[in-house]
């Protein structure tokens, strides 16, 4: 019999999940998901036991550059993940991208999971190379995932503002598509608030 790769099955024929890392998290704000995040988010399940999400800004909403709240941001990761990943808000405290940052996501991933991380997944972006430069993150595996869909938040925002429903559809999961009136309304009310507390 063929058993998924990283399953195997025990002496009651009961397949036990082998999987190489227990816990994997994710960082982002999500302006809006798109199809580069779900597929950062599919590698995680795929390589973990566990999933967290840590949503980034998460005390931020209705500015031009975090127009959904946390609530919003959480709900749409659940429509299309369920329950394959937890998701839990992860507000700025103001210390930019090093490694007292990564100190506070490992901090939130303690409070949370009770444990550390073995993996965080990402896109490269060379801020995030000094998160876990301390002792408390220099167990944590990285995974970087190259970029081989050319979209970002910034471009799906525009989607909106430009009522451009077949490009937003084009990098969004069909799940989320019922979703588009209304987070279309969230980013134009946005759209001219500059103010940001995000890092």
């Amino acid at each position: 019999m063929l058993l998924y790769r990283w399953e195997t099955e025990d002496k009651a024929g009961v397949f036990m999940s082998k999987k190489p890392y227990g816990l994997g998290i994710l960082v982002g704000r999500f302006q809006t998901l798109h199809t580069g995040h779900e597929m950062m988010i599919n590698k995680a399940i795929e390589l973990c036991d566990e999933v967290g999400i840590f949503i980034g800004s998460s005390q931020e909403e209705g500015t031009y550059k975090n127009p959904f709240s946390y609530e919003v941001r959480k709900s749409l990761l659940y429509k299309i993940f369920g329950s394959k990943i937890k998701v839990f808000p992860l507000p700025d405290i103001g210390v930019g991208n090093n490694s007292k940052w990564g100190d506070y996501v490992l901090e939130n991933v303690i409070k949370h999971f009770n444990k550390t991380p073995d993996l965080l997944v990402s896109g490269r972006e060379e801020r995030r190379s000094s998160w876990f430069e301390g002792e408390n993150g220099s167990a944590v595996s990285e995974l970087y995932i190259p970029k081989t869909i050319d979209i970002s938040a910034s471009q799906m925002r525009t989607h909106f503002i430009n009522g451009d429903l077949m490009s937003w559809e084009k990098y969004t999961n069909p799940i989320l598509w019922d979703e588009f009136g209304v987070l279309k309304e969230l980013v134009i009310n946005s759209k001219d608030n500059l103010e940001s507390k995000s890092i």
